[in-house]
C-alpha cells in the first residue's frame, strides 16, 4: 500500500490563511507522500472551479504527486431534488477528471428530512439513495472514474448502512472510502466494521480518535459526542483509541493494495500530527 495524505489535514493552516491548496502540496511531497487528495476546492476569486484544478494538475504532475480522490460533500435526501444532486455531483465528477483523480467521493444522506422523520427510516429512503449513487457512478464510469461513499456523516456512518447502500446500487464502479476511524461517531468497533466492508473497498482514510466513555463528565474543549453519547476528539494516529493497525492488516489480508491517506483533525499542531501519523503508518504497513 502508497500512502497519500488529505488536503483536510492541513486545514489548520488553511483557515489561518497560512498555506492553500497549492502550497500544502509542496508541504505534501517534502513530507514524502506518495500522493494528495482534496476536498471540495476552495478556488480563488475569480478563477472558476475547472481552471483552478486545471492549475492543480499542473502542479501535481510538476511535483510528481498525483491526486488520487476528490472528496466532496453530498446530500440526496437535502433541499435539492435527487436529480439535481445527481447533477451537481455529476459537474464535480468532471472537476475530478480536471485534477487526475481516478476517484471521487461523495456523501449519500445526513439524516432523513424533518417532513419525513415520523413516516421514513433508512430502509424507506434506501432505493432513493441507491438511485442517486448508481445515476453519479454511471457518469463517472464513461469518465474513467471510480465512485464510492464514505462511513461519514452520522445517518450513513455504521458499515451495516454503508453497505446496504452499495449491495443496493449494485454497480462495480461503486464502492466504499473506508474511513478507519469514523466508525466510532456510530459507536461502531472499527476492526469488525473494516471486515464487514472489505470486500467493497475502493480507498482508505487513516484516522485516530480519542474515545471517553459517555457515562462520565465531557472532557472538555475539543471532544464532540458519538451518535451513543460518547465523547470523540481527533487524535494523531497511534496516539488514540482505534485499532489502525488491526485495521490495516484486515484490509492487506483482503487483498486491497490501494492507498492510505492520513486524514488528520486533532488539536495538535497539524504538521506535527500529519508527520507522526505518517511515520506511525508507515511502520505500520511495513510490519504486515
Amino acid at each position: 500500500m502508497k500512502i497519500g495524505v488529505s488536503s483536510y489535514s492541513y486545514q489548520q493552516l488553511i483557515n489561518a490563511g497560512k498555506e492553500n491548496h497549492l502550497s500544502v502540496m509542496k508541504l505534501a511531497k517534502e513530507a514524502g507522500f506518495d500522493g494528495i487528495e482534496f476536498t471540495d476546492l476552495s478556488a480563488p476569486e475569480g478563477v472558476s472551479e475547472a481552471d483552478f484544478a486545471a492549475i492543480i494538475r499542473e502542479e501535481s504532475e510538476k511535483l510528481s504527486l498525483p491526486v488520487i480522490a476528490y472528496t466532496i460533500g453530498a446530500n440526496f435526501l437535502g433541499e435539492r431534488s435527487v436529480d439535481e444532486e445527481i447533477e451537481r455531483i455529476c459537474k464535480k465528477v468532471d472537476i475530478a477528471q480536471i485534477l487526475g483523480a481516478e476517484k471521487l467521493r461523495h456523501d449519500a444522506a445526513w439524516s432523513v428530512p424533518e417532513d419525513k422523520k415520523t413516516v421514513a427510516g433508512f430502509d424507506e429512503v434506501l432505493p432513493l439513495l441507491a438511485y442517486g449513487c448508481r445515476s453519479v457512478t454511471e457518469y463517472a464510469k464513461e469518465k474513467g472514474i471510480t465512485t464510492m461513499i464514505e462511513n461519514h456523516g452520522f445517518f450513513c456512518q455504521e458499515s451495516a448502512r454503508v453497505s446496504k447502500i452499495i449491495t443496493e446500487t449494485a454497480n462495480p464502479n461503486f464502492g466504499a472510502l473506508i474511513d478507519i476511524g469514523n466508525f466510532c461517531c456510530a459507536d461502531e468497533n472499527s476492526a469488525i466494521a473494516v471486515g464487514n466492508l472489505a470486500p467493497y473497498v475502493k480507498h482508505v482514510h487513516a484516522k485516530d480518535f480519542h474515545i471517553k466513555n459517555g457515562n462520565g463528565l465531557n472532557p472538555g474543549k475539543g471532544f464532540f459526542k458519538s451518535r451513543g453519547g460518547n465523547y470523540l476528539r481527533g487524535s494523531i494516529i497511534g496516539h488514540g483509541d482505534i485499532p489502525v493497525f488491526q485495521c490495516l492488516s484486515i484490509l492487506k489480508s483482503s487483498g486491497y493494495d490501494g492507498f492510505v491517506s492520513i486524514e488528520f483533525e486533532g488539536m495538535e499542531n497539524c504538521l506535527d500530527g500529519i508527520s507522526v501519523g505518517h511515520e506511525n503508518v508507515k511502520k505500520m504497513l511495513e510490519m504486515l
